[in-house]
């Protein structure tokens, strides 16, 4: 197991239990006293828990839903791709992200890089989703600030969708959006499985000056229901190297940019 998934374990712990000692999570984990002290510190500093005398509790302001829907669904391909995509963003940028499981983890990634580097403190970003689980994340990261969409929620994506989750985009303008997809369709584009997502996707599509498109190597070269946007309309694909050469040859014969982790 490698740490990062022993760092979920311990939070989803922490969240099911409400609090843990140390003397719990060696057992939970098989680890030594020392590394479960260092894991549980550690994720103090990244605010997903409250560390206590002799063990940790559940951060409130992290919110219950989010925790478990980032760690109980992030296989290490949507891991390394979260980390790809938080390391592409600067210092007082606008930056966008839509829902689903890997821009939530990028925007996980991206809270706790910018509450690591300084600069981000001094310049601060600002994050605009129609994601209430990656608002929610966010909001607490005082390096942000966040600008929802509005609209309703979806229970399956936590997506904001409708008439009112696109009244704000035609006035903002967005420097990167991170944008999850479910399929990536080698003749017709990025695809979602629900119609009011992909008119919301294709808005939030249509003001940033760059689409950088999150998606494992799964999800290429199939289909899906509601179209979002055609290839040549993204900039950039961060995928795993498992992905097909001839798929992504086809992709970069589209002019996009292709990231492998």
């Amino acid at each position: 197991m490698s740490r990062q998934d022993r760092l979920s374990r311990i939070v989803d712990s922490v969240v099911a239990r409400g609090s843990v000692r140390v003397d719990e999570v060696v057992a939970d984990q098989g680890i030594s006293p020392a590394t479960a002290r260092r894991d549980l510190d550690d994720l103090a500093a990244q605010q997903l828990l409250i560390r206590t005398r002799g063990g940790a509790s559940a951060n409130p302001s992290t919110g219950d839903v989010p925790l478990r829907y980032r760690t109980a669904r992030q296989p290490r391909e949507k891991e390394a791709i979260a980390r790809a995509a938080a390391a592409m963003v600067h210092p007082g940028e606008t930056v966008g992200f839509n829902g689903g499981t890997t821009t939530t983890a990028a925007a996980h990634e991206l809270g706790v890089r910018i509450a690591a580097e300084p600069e981000f403190t001094t310049r601060n970003i600002i994050i605009v989703t129609n994601a209430v689980n990656i608002a929610n994340d966010l909001t607490i990261r005082e390096q942000a600030r966040v600008v929802v969409t509005g609209g309703v929620a979806r229970t399956r994506s936590y997506e904001l969708v409708g008439p009112l989750a696109e009244l704000i985009l035609p006035s903002i303008s967005i420097d990167t959006l991170f944008l999850g997809v479910n399929a990536v369709d080698l003749g017709g584009g990025f695809y979602t499985h629900n119609e009011d997502e992909a008119f919301i996707n294709a808005a939030l599509v249509r003001a940033s000056r760059r689409t950088v498109v999150l998606a494992d190597s799964s999800k290429l070269d199939t289909g899906s229901f509601a179209r979002i946007c055609g290839l040549s309309d993204v900039h950039a694909l961060i995928t795993d190297r498992g992905a097909s050469p001839a798929a992504l040859d086809v992709i970069r014969a589209a002019g996009v940019q292709v990231f492998l982790v």
